[in-house]
């Protein structure tokens, strides 16, 4: 019988992260720290798609969906297997129709973080789309998935707790922010520790420099389907990763 699985929201970062001192070995203690999945589902910042889709249901070439970054980003391989179990599963979880993408690959807000949790890429992965941007549909979106967790099937959420491109400070220290990135982040925090979903829920209006800190807001959307997947132990909310990132608040947490 499979353990059952903590489910995790990730500040994922951008390529650069693999070239960072300190959070790739975050990352990479964060897994040792887990039990070992059977397979890893993630919910990435960056593939939108409606009605829910799922992709890289085989091992297929990453997506790289960046632009700008030095050739060697773009020749990062993680030939995960895929998880076409897994994909049935979900099929049969998510309430209303489900289109299959196979030939996506996993997108660098699911690979990045991957390669440094999951480096020999020997766990099975299936990515699937944000079907919406919408907070409470996705926390629905989340506990239909719960589930999987007693499968030993890991969630992830993956985007990034505070995400203002315009507002990025390359080389900025682990502590250096600009002010609207740390009082969103302190907010978030504090709301995540008290176990508040609904404020979370209201995050564009009930937070401090919300909509500095997503101007759009796909990036913090993740987070609302792990806060779903695992509702029920709301109360064992705790930080992993914290500070910043380029001026980017990192924050990472697990549930259970």
């Amino acid at each position: 019988m499979s353990e059952r699985m903590p489910v995790i929201y990730i500040s994922h970062g951008a390529p650069p992260l693999a070239d960072d001192p300190i959070w790739p070995g975050q990352l990479a203690t964060w897994s040792r720290d887990m039990p070992r999945p059977e397979a890893v589902l993630v919910v990435s910042a960056h593939w939108e798609s409606a009605p829910v889709t799922l992709g890289a249901t085989r091992t297929v070439p990453l997506t790289y969906d960046f632009g700008g970054f030095p050739q060697h980003y773009y020749q990062v391989t993680y030939p995960a297997p895929g998880a076409p179990e897994l994909a049935d599963k979900v099929r049969k979880l998510v309430d209303g129709p489900v289109y299959d993408h196979p030939a996506r690959g996993l997108d660098h807000g699911a690979y990045v973080p991957l390669v440094e949790m999951y480096p020999d890429a020997d766990v099975p992965v299936l990515q699937m789309s944000m079907p919406t941007l919408d907070p409470a549909r996705l926390l629905k979106l989340g506990r239909r998935l719960a589930s999987l967790r007693d499968e030993g099937v890991l969630i992830v959420g993956s985007g990034f707790f505070t995400h203002n491109l315009r507002g990025l400070v390359w080389g900025a220290g682990v502590d250096e922010a600009p002010g609207w990135s740390k009082e969103f982040d302190a907010w978030g925090g504090e709301a995540l520790a008290a176990g508040d979903v609904d404020a979370l829920l209201d995050f564009e209006y009930r937070s401090p420099a919300g909509r500095l800190a997503h101007p759009r807001t796909e990036h913090f959307a993740p987070l609302f389907v792990t806060l779903g997947a695992g509702e029920a132990e709301l109360h064992t909310q705790r930080t992993v990763i914290d500070g910043f990132w380029g001026g980017l608040a990192k924050r990472s947490v697990q549930l259970g």
